[in-house]
């Protein structure tokens, strides 16, 4: 092994890469906020909803994000940790925006579950934690808001088990019940880390280590209860194996109050410790690319509007292999054309940095990168391609226009950037004409982000008609004229080429499909056979 590849190996070796998966409203941001203020990235952490002289969480940049206090946006910040580098990738928590935390799933190594005490197991976070399971990525657990009224915790482990397959091993358990948040017992140590909040929770809580004597002696009931519930789980064999973790059969479980600061030390941590450095990719025919070897970079994601003075578009790009230096002139994979990389940066939500050099699981951001698409994979030395990413299917459909047709240009721009990016799929058809698209999406909040920003980012005001599909297969062009003259049918033309037949119900693509050829109505799956209509 070169020097160079040393080196390389050594830096990988330091980084962690990983996104925080949850329900809407389980903490995600506030969680990770406070991981942000653990690792002394900032010096006070924010509230969802800032208030006088308490600012807003930094991950959530976007104005709706912060108007209404939820993720909107993917975001990146990078934390350093006792010489080990986190790349957190922050993701949307609401369903109606599952394909873009899918994204961003397919660029960790490593997921941090997050729970609500009260709620347990919730909707979203059973679909986040499948999009995991398929891809085999590790999962780390928290249990949330245990400052507040919930459940018990070992009713919670019982729900984990149970419906997710996935066996729970403590790395600590709560000292008090759920809104009674003493601490929490290490097992390892036999020993109580005690928390006390800070005015306002906006710094990291004071922590104070008790032997278990002393423990005993300060918390009598609630440290025995403790105790005795985490014997009774050793027993039964719930403790951590760091191989079984990562082959994503045990799921390692902290307890925090985010919003307290209360336990968050104790999951930075675990991360640092536990999740797995990045390991090599594998390029579409499945051959693996060691960490080590020339440069190659996967986009994952591309934003605009992050600097609303120049509007400018940001490609976030994961590093796979080799060392990234700014300025190195890379292969684009779809076309083989050289692509200059003069301008990276390192981005902290919306705050951002040039940077030099990155190595395999950091997180680029390659800044006006028009030639680059979500998929895309840049390489230097011996070529590869990586898997593009897939495309769910929609359930949700308008027709969208300017108000102002003098603004058709603008409208248009606003349009294209907002496909690029995923924020909504683009259809478009010969009938309907350039300037009423067809908006398709998951959730119905993905209309509304795309209406906010072609106002506020291209000043583009428009008028949305909302269409009454709800069901989209992948169709042939021999089948375009049949199933395009049905009542309650029609077939559109996606960006990226593919015809798509959009029905009124399940009922009335089932007698549209009795009179076609098999095979002429598909389901909207990815190129790697997973079918996520």
């Amino acid at each position: 092994m070169s020097a160079s590849s040393a080196d390389v190996t050594a830096e990988a070796s330091r980084r962690r890469s990983f996104a925080v998966i949850s329900h809407p409203d389980a903490g995600k941001s506030t969680l990770t906020e406070a991981l942000a203020l653990h690792a002394r990235a900032i010096a006070q952490a924010g509230a969802v909803h800032g208030k006088g002289s308490r600012r807003g969480v930094v991950s959530d940049w976007l104005d709706m994000e912060q108007a209404r206090g939820i993720s909107i946006t993917s975001a990146v910040l990078q934390l350093t940790v006792d010489d080990v580098v986190l790349n957190l990738l922050d993701t949307p928590g609401h369903a109606d925006f599952s394909e873009d935390t899918y994204r961003v799933l397919s660029a960790v190594d490593c997921a941090v579950m997050l729970l609500d005490a009260a709620k347990g197991l919730e909707p979203q976070t059973l679909k986040l934690f499948e999009a995991c399971r398929v891809r085999g990525t590790p999962v780390i657990t928290v249990i949330n808001k245990w400052d507040r009224p919930g459940q018990e915790p070992l009713a919670l482990l019982d729900e984990i088990e149970s419906r997710l397959g996935i066996l729970p091993t403590p790395l600590n358990w709560p000292v008090g019940i759920a809104g009674d948040f003493r601490g929490v017992l290490d097992p390892a140590a036999d020993t109580m880390t005690q928390f006390t909040r800070t005015p306002g929770g906006a710094t990291v809580a004071r922590r104070e280590e008790l032997d278990a004597a002393e423990a005993a002696r300060r918390h009598g009931r609630e440290w025995r209860t403790a105790v005795e519930e985490l014997e009774l789980l050793t027993a039964s064999g719930q403790v951590h194996e760091q191989a079984e973790f990562l082959a994503a059969r045990t799921t390692p479980v902290l307890f925090t109050a985010a919003v307290l600061n209360f336990g968050v030390a104790e999951l930075l941590a675990a991360i640092t410790s536990l999740a797995p450095p990045p390991q090599a990719w594998q390029d579409v025919q499945g051959r693996p690319r060691p960490v080590d070897a020339p440069f190659s970079g996967f986009v994952f994601k591309v934003q605009t509007g992050m600097d609303p003075s120049h509007r400018d578009r940001v490609a976030f790009m994961r590093v796979c292999s080799g060392r990234f230096e700014r300025g190195m002139i890379l292969t684009h994979g779809a076309s083989g054309r050289p692509f200059q990389t003069k301008y990276a940066q390192s981005v902290f939500g919306r705050e951002r940095e040039t940077i030099d050099q990155a190595y395999p699981g950091d997180v680029v951001g390659l800044v006006n990168a028009h030639a680059l698409h979500v998929g895309d994979t840049l390489h230097d030395g011996p070529a590869v391609r990586y898997p593009p990413l897939p495309r769910f299917a929609p359930e949700h459909f308008a027709v969208v226009r300017a108000r102002d047709t003098g603004r058709s240009k603008q409208f248009r721009r606003g349009i294209d950037l907002l496909d690029q990016e995923g924020v909504v799929q683009v259809l478009v058809s010969d009938r309907r004409g350039a300037q009423a698209p067809v908006l398709a999406a998951v959730g119905p909040m993905q209309f509304e982000v795309a209406t906010h920003r072609l106002e506020h980012e291209f000043g583009a005001r428009t008028v949305l008609e909302p269409l009454g599909y709800g069901i989209a297969r992948r169709t042939t062009a021999s089948a375009t004229p049949a199933v395009d003259g049905k009542h309650g049918a029609e077939v559109l033309r996606r960006t990226d080429g593919t015809l798509v037949a959009l029905f009124t119900d399940r009922w009335r693509m089932g007698t549209v499909e009795t009179e076609l050829p098999a095979g002429s109505l598909l389901p909207m799956f990815d190129t790697g056979g997973r079918d996520v209509s």
